[in-house]
């Protein structure tokens, strides 16, 4: 037996494991270490390898781009916690109720600026689940409309930055780089950085909410009994006053934010603490601050930040494994090689990334796939950044992708169980193939990710 055969049995091996609902993290070490031993009794694989483990470890824990993540889920959930998100979407639903589909564009918005506040999905689908999806039922939507909409705009928190998708892509992406200038004998390549996925996502997330309000508007036209005018109550001074109130300090935290980072002001993981800082004093100001209140945001931050760390050190230990076995110079050959060159290759790796996106979360797919086809596909010429939003782009489809999308399960956990499953299902295939649109438009017009990050570079 080969070391590349056994490299191909154990990541098949590993994802069906996975497939079968099996903690990710141990799945990926347990894996990598059982076929290692096998490897070691065929004397195919030198077991010498994994001593340099504790180096990846330690690698990985003095990374100081990592120390964002905790930070900005810390931001997320407080803003979630604190309702500062609750009243953000009752006061926009309020400004755009009496537009027909109105309360749809109203969750579109609301959804992009807890996207860029918080990054989060499930806090976010959770939030206007809960809120917003009863007032739109009330109101006569269409149940597909109404849950499609809410499940599609809670996943631009994963293509918006700050998002954490963004940031572990970035770390991803940098190993890949690293790899590829190996293969390519460019000893210095370029970086790719947090800062720059920030920058090339935020033309495209801004692009995909005025697709989703493009939608919802033509929709509108077409069938205006599934999107009716709500009726609004309440004065419009007041309206106004309340969306004023309510907008502006969260919008003011997001330009604070991002602002810092692109003007090169602060580093992602600086910002990230005057995210996380910034949402605590907006709760105090606002009375909402409490013992509680920030304890639960801490312990949700600590077992959010610790699955993903987790995860990442068994996918560290896979990755070590499988470049034991030659995998990756195996997978490099085959992209190359691959009829179309770097297009045909890189068309693969999207399906191939697409199809995961049915069966499991995006952290999976991005500590296993992405370093195995990473260092090919730069090798072979994609630019890392452009790369680097098309893969995030596609990695926001697996929140709403039947039948594991985690989108449709947060907001069944939260919708009246009046509301239809297979109604939640139907409503977001519009968005997905809204998103594959978005992705087809920054593949044939890579400008659409790389022209802001080389204007503030």
């Amino acid at each position: 037996m080969t070391p590349e055969i056994l490299a191909i049995i154990m990541f098949v091996t590993t994802l069906l494991f996975l497939l079968f609902g099996f903690p990710v993290a141990f799945t990926l070490a347990g894996s990598a270490l059982i076929f290692a031993f096998i490897g070691d009794l065929l004397d195919i694989f030198n077991f010498r390898m994994l001593f340099f483990f504790p180096q990846r470890i330690y690698g990985i824990m003095i990374n100081e781009a990592l120390v964002a993540v905790p930070l900005f889920i810390f931001m997320g959930v407080m803003l979630e916690k604190t309702n500062i998100a609750a009243k953000l979407l009752v006061s926009i639903g309020d400004l755009f109720g009496s537009v027909r589909g109105g309360l749809g564009i109203g969750v579109v918005l609301v959804g992009m600026l807890l996207a860029a506040s918080t990054g989060i999905v499930g806090a976010t689908v959770v939030t206007m689940g809960m809120l917003a999806l009863p007032t739109m039922i009330k109101a006569g939507y269409d149940e597909k409309i109404a849950t499609g909409t809410i499940c599609a705009s809670g996943t631009l928190g994963q293509i918006i930055p700050p998002s954490i998708v963004l940031i572990l892509l970035a770390e991803m992406f940098q190993g890949a780089n690293e790899e590829a200038g190996l293969m390519t004998g460019d000893l210095a390549p370029l970086p790719v950085t947090a800062i720059d996925l920030f920058a090339g996502a935020l033309i495209p997330g801004l692009i995909l909410v005025a697709m989703f309000i493009i939608y919802i508007l033509i929709v509108a036209r077409l069938r205006p009994n599934d999107l009716p005018i709500s009726k609004i109550n309440k004065p419009k001074s007041l309206i106004y006053k309340n969306a004023l109130f309510e907008v502006i300090p969260p919008i003011f935290l997001i330009l604070a934010v991002l602002g810092s980072i692109f003007l090169g002001v602060a580093t992602p993981t600086e910002s990230a603490s005057v995210g996380a800082a910034g949402a605590a004093l907006l709760a105090f100001f606002r009375r909402d601050l409490s013992f509680k209140n920030v304890s639960e945001a801490a312990i949700t931050t600590a077992k959010m930040s610790s699955f993903v760390f987790i995860i990442l050190l068994g996918a560290s230990m896979f990755s070590l494994v499988f470049r034991g076995f030659e995998g990756d110079a195996m997978i490099s050959n085959f992209l190359t090689n691959m009829p179309g060159g770097e297009y045909g290759a890189l068309f693969i790796v999207m399906i191939t990334i697409f199809l995961l996106g049915f069966f499991l979360d995006y952290i999976e797919i991005i500590f296993v796939v992405i370093p195995l086809v990473g260092p090919g596909l730069i090798a072979n010429g994609a630019d890392p950044l452009w790369l680097g939003i098309l893969i995030s782009l596609n990695l926001q489809t697996s929140f709403l992708t039947p039948p594991f999308g985690f989108s449709l399960f947060f907001l069944r956990g939260v919708a009246a169980k009046e509301v239809k499953t297979i109604n939640i299902y139907k409503g977001v295939i519009p968005y997905i193939f809204i998103q594959l649109i978005s992705i087809a438009l920054v593949f044939v017009f890579p400008q659409i990710a790389t022209w802001l990050p080389r204007l503030i570079n």
